[in-house]
């Protein structure tokens, strides 16, 4: 299989390569994409370097294209690229599009088969939300969400990492805060602003995570509420989660459903101060839930934490998995490319 990543030297297009090569991806060839700034670089890929290369105008020569290059790239080229090969979007560009299946393998794989040679990536936010509240929701019908965020640097890509590396180091010598990928400067503060305000008072990113999970999920009757809050994290998006349900539901309940739930490590133990951290579930493909207790205002209600990877679960990882699924589903031919 011939496979293309756009926007290779980003932090997302860094991580799909890692995960192409620890996941053993069958491919066959590799092209790497970026700006013409970047063109000439190289990226190691199984004990091989390769040639980053500008990005033409016309069709890629591969079977399937990773795109982690923005929005609005996306939205100018993912139509030509998808004339000769299947594109899975990273990008905002397509996800509401109603002929664009968005896809968490773990929770509709099937829809991958409405796909017309374009798939999309959902937002960060919502992969690692979903991968706890779908199983629940499968189970015991969850009918109000309410979702606070705690959101990485790395949701702004190598830029806002840079930018939190940087900014703490000029805080611990006294030095006066930037802040260019940022509203605020992020070092020792929280902001509550992630993406743009709109009318309703929500920014985008909260809007993305109800738009996203009813699509993902299937049912536009779930109401869902989110804040979304920039943390001085690099690594690592977590959640904390109310849910009111239609069905009964305990802890006990609870907890043995997300024990059986594929990409999801139970870690609540309380006791042993064992509940999910960004250190620890930084650089994990599972999503790490925990603090999970009876909600004391609804009754149906359900409390708990979520902490997963953005560059994994939330982009790169999901993304690979969605190629493993189009392979084993036989939606992808090699000689679409050719």
């Amino acid at each position: 299989m011939k496979i293309a990543i756009v926007g290779a030297t980003g932090a997302v297009g860094q991580e799909l390569l890692r995960v192409l090569e620890q996941r053993h991806f069958p491919l066959s060839e590799l092209r790497l994409y970026a700006s013409a700034r970047s063109a000439g670089k190289t990226l190691s890929f199984r004990n091989t370097e390769y040639l980053v290369e500008a990005l033409p105008e016309g069709p890629l020569p591969v079977d399937i294209v990773l795109a982690s290059a923005g929005g609005s790239l996306s939205k100018q080229y993912a139509p030509i690229w998808a004339k000769k090969s299947i594109v899975i979007d990273n990008s905002s560009a397509f996800r509401y599009e109603p002929w664009v299946p968005l896809i968490v393998p773990e929770i509709n794989a099937q829809a991958i088969r409405g796909h017309q040679n374009l798939i999309a990536n959902p937002n960060c936010t919502t992969a690692i939300l979903l991968m706890a509240l779908y199983p629940l929701h499968r189970a015991f019908k969850a009918k109000r969400v309410i979702v606070s965020t705690y959101q990485s640097s790395s949701g702004a890509g190598a830029s806002g990492m840079q930018e939190l590396l940087e900014g703490t180091r000029d805080f611990l010598a006294g030095k006066p805060l930037q802040s260019r990928t940022f509203a605020h400067p992020l070092p020792f503060n929280v902001i509550p602003h992630i993406d743009a305000f709109q009318d309703n008072g929500y920014t985008k990113e909260e809007m993305k995570v109800l738009w996203e999970s009813q699509k993902i999920m299937g049912d536009d009757t779930v109401k869902l509420s989110c804040t979304a809050v920039r943390v001085p994290t690099l690594r690592v998006h977590s959640e904390a989660v109310t849910a009111e349900f239609e069905r009964p539901i305990t802890p006990e309940a609870a907890r043995e459903v997300l024990r059986q739930a594929p990409g999801v490590d139970l870690v609540d133990d309380p006791a042993n101060l064992q509940y999910p951290l960004p250190l620890r579930a930084s650089g994990k493909y599972n999503v790490e839930v925990g603090r999970i207790r009876k909600n004391l205002v609804f009754e149906n209600g359900l409390d708990f934490f979520v902490a997963g990877d953005q560059l994994l679960k939330g982009a790169a990882l999901n993304a690979v998995q969605i190629a493993e699924t189009l392979v084993e589903m036989g939606e992808i031919h090699p000689a679409v490319a050719s």
